[in-house]
């Protein structure tokens, strides 16, 4: 199966759930990503702010922005810029997500761990996203802990196919699973 066609099964997959649903299962996810040490130890995270069909950050960001130092990205062309998370300084940019606003961006170097938004998983990592290589771009430089969340069915059985230039996750947790895989170092 190729990219575009896992895109429009999983984009199917999702239409049906609930918004019951998709609350129990960020909950679930983000409760696992909680008790994890990755998330314990670390103090600067980089996560994404949702889209409607994507697994919501929302809850997550507004229960720990106290304790920890959230990061979410901004598009700046073909990139990503970073900057720190401020719910007063969010506005609707690109692909009408809501970024932060202002010029105080991070490197990515300075991120200890990052919470990967993807359209669908496979168990050693790779990743299917939205087709723009946003995110293979920004993971290509950093040493943090990548983390894949979504729901069980967007962890699916089949190889993703993977290029060269596509960064795989570290970790994929979902409602019920958490793999953790064992990358070898090039």
């Amino acid at each position: 199966m190729d990219k575009n066609e896992i895109r429009a099964r999983i984009k199917a997959r999702k239409s049906l759930l609930s918004p019951q649903e998709k609350a129990q299962a960020a909950r679930m996810v983000f409760e696992q990503l909680e008790q994890s040490a990755a998330f314990m130890l670390a103090e600067r995270i980089l996560l994404y702010h949702s889209l409607p069909d994507e697994l919501s950050t929302h809850e997550f960001i507004n229960k720990w922005a106290d304790m920890k130092r959230f990061f979410l990205p901004r598009v700046n062309g073909v990139n990503l810029d970073i900057l720190p998370y401020d719910r007063t300084k969010m506005a609707l940019g690109s692909f009408h997500i809501e970024e932060p606003q202002g010029n105080d961006t991070v490197d990515v170097s300075e991120i200890e761990l990052v919470v990967v938004p993807a359209v669908a998983y496979d168990r050693r990592g790779n990743r299917v996203g939205r087709g723009k290589g946003f995110y293979d771009r920004l993971l290509a430089d950093t040493r943090a802990t990548k983390v894949g969340v979504g729901y069980d069915f967007q962890l699916i059985d089949e190889d993703i196919p993977a290029e060269r230039h596509d960064v795989a996750v570290d970790v994929v947790i979902t409602e019920s699973r958490r793999i953790v895989i064992k990358h070898t170092r090039q």
